[in-house]
């Protein structure tokens, strides 16, 4: 029998809230979070109810606020904007650099935040919050030389990111934003992360950064966010519907923009024999549940390999660590090391899993479906949030799990005979932001990757969003706007030499760097 697991110690929701209770009162009341705008923390908005995705524990809400409202907010952002862009570089720099002494102070607490609001394993939590520090301490470190002939943008940077790297995606780029001269406005993800970006953000207002924290329905706030003529630039990760919405709003205003989106990122396999390396690369893919823009859901296969492919696939994804992210055998034990805990909420499951039902029975192939068994939970733990590994073979085409990112841990995989198949099937989404493609020769691989519709192209290696001078983008539909990664990041957010074209994807140009 396995052992009885219980909650390790001082990680219950109750706990964590105290700890921001007692770190940043100007932020946190005894029931719910405030936002940030006009330099000051305010009480309005509608605290919406909210549960952890880990065991359906209730956690903070985010206050939303009304179109009127988010309104003032921004024309108040633009007031911080106008008197920040005339701060010294150095005091910028000065002031960021205490931000992030004091995110790394309280590294544990936004860490175990993320555990509890977004589901993520302490390994991934801990990394999250380590990435943003880091990165943005790179640019502290570089930032003369990118602003060498620059200036801040004429408004504030508006933020919208998704949910699931509210850290080292949505605070790095805030920080970054600032350093370059410009106020920042940022709203909370719907989904998760509120109390974790609430934290960070009352670290970087305390140092005088020029921060502004709202939270609403992106509905009601997309007239202040996107085309409020106070925004300077519209800064956008998430889905391809709702990204195509502002896509539509900033080409019409000629605004400013970087609008990072998803797509169905590839692994292909073509004649190619080092299964050693690819069984011990199989995990390392399903990190945070395959929950990521950068993740590999699709594995395009070369038919007269298959039988090898799965020899390789098959061990390597029944060694899998799911369940509780805070389950231990003893309360005083270390984190579990684990791949993965709940997908966002308990929505997001019922669709995999009806996705993954229909797909069956349109004539999928099941090849592997993992069980609650295998999953480490608290006894009478609430599992609604929770998805085990799936492994299907050739979805059919009427199923999203064909041609749409799952943004969770269902595996698909397609049969190719021919090159021709190989890249048509690599490029079923209309542009990626990454693909590998596992092949023993150079030659093959270098004769093949150009046709393959993805940012970066990894060659039997995978790839992902890069910190500190990695560039990144998408082709097709999977971005639109500037792209950002090293030196470009600061571009994005800047005014260069009159008639400048910043490399990204924008109406009237196309302009892709290199791409290491």
């Amino acid at each position: 029998m396995p052992p009885t697991l219980t909650l390790k110690s001082g990680t219950a929701w109750a706990d964590a809230w105290q700890r921001c209770l007692t770190v940043a009162p100007e932020a946190f009341r005894d029931d719910r979070v405030l936002n940030l705008w006009n330099a000051a923390w305010q009480a309005d908005g509608r605290a919406l109810p909210a549960v952890s995705p880990v065991d359906g524990t209730p956690v903070a809400g985010p206050p939303r606020l009304d179109r009127a409202t988010a309104r003032q907010a921004v024309r108040a952002a633009l007031d911080q904007h106008r008197a920040w862009r005339h701060v010294p570089l150095p005091e910028r720099r000065a002031r960021v650099a205490a931000t992030l002494d004091a995110l790394a102070e309280h590294r544990d607490l936004l860490a175990l935040l993320l555990v509890r609001e977004i589901g993520k394993p302490w390994r991934l939590a801990r990394a999250d919050v380590d990435r943003a520090v880091d990165g943005v301490r790179w640019y502290v470190d570089g930032i003369d030389a990118m602003l060498d002939g620059r200036a801040p943008l004429d408004g504030p940077v508006s933020n919208i990111a998704s949910w699931n790297y509210p850290m080292s995606v949505l605070v790095h780029a805030l920080l970054v934003q600032a350093l370059a001269g410009n106020a920042v406005v940022a709203k909370t993800p719907t989904d998760g992360g509120v109390a974790c970006l609430t934290l960070a953000t009352v670290l970087a207002a305390r140092e005088g950064i020029p921060v502004t924290l709202v939270s609403g329905s992106g509905g009601e706030l997309s007239e202040a966010l996107v085309r409020a003529p106070e925004i300077g630039c519209v800064s956008f990760v998430g889905g391809r519907d709702t990204g195509a919405a502002v896509a539509t709003a900033v080409a019409d205003l000629g605004k400013r923009h970087i609008l990072e989106q998803e797509g169905l990122n590839t692994w292909g396999v073509w004649n190619f024999s080092d299964w050693e390396t690819l069984s011990a690369t199989v995990p390392k893919l399903f990190d945070y549940g395959k929950q990521r823009c950068t993740a590999y859901p699709r594995f395009v296969v070369q038919r007269s390999l298959f039988d090898a492919f799965l020899a390789a696939y098959l061990p390597a994804v029944r060694t899998l660590r799911t369940g509780h992210p805070l389950a231990v055998e003893h309360p005083d034990d270390p984190y579990p090391a684990l791949d993965f805990g709940p997908v966002i909420n308990a929505a997001k499951a019922k669709e995999l899993h009806d996705q993954v039902a229909e797909a069956i029975d349109r004539g999928a192939v099941p090849l592997h479906r993992g069980t609650p068994a295998d999953a480490r939970f608290l006894p009478g733990q609430d599992t609604s949030a929770y998805v085990q590994p799936v492994t299907l073979l050739n979805p059919p085409r009427s199923s999203p799990l064909h041609h749409a990112e799952p943004f969770g841990p269902v595996d698909t995989i397609v049969l190719v005979d021919t090159e021709a198949e190989l890249l048509a099937a690599m490029n079923a989404s209309n542009g990626a932001l990454v693909a590998t493609l596992s092949t023993d020769e150079r030659a093959t691989f270098d004769r093949l990757a150009p046709h393959i519709r993805a940012f970066k192209i990894g060659h039997g290696v995978p790839r992902s969003r890069g910190d500190r001078d990695e560039l990144f983008g998408g082709f097709g539909a999977s971005w639109r706007g500037a792209f950002v990664g090293g030196d470009l990041l600061v571009r994005a957010v800047t005014r260069g030499p009159a008639g400048e074209r910043l490399p990204g994807n924008f109406p009237d140009h196309q302009l892709v760097p290199r791409a290491t």
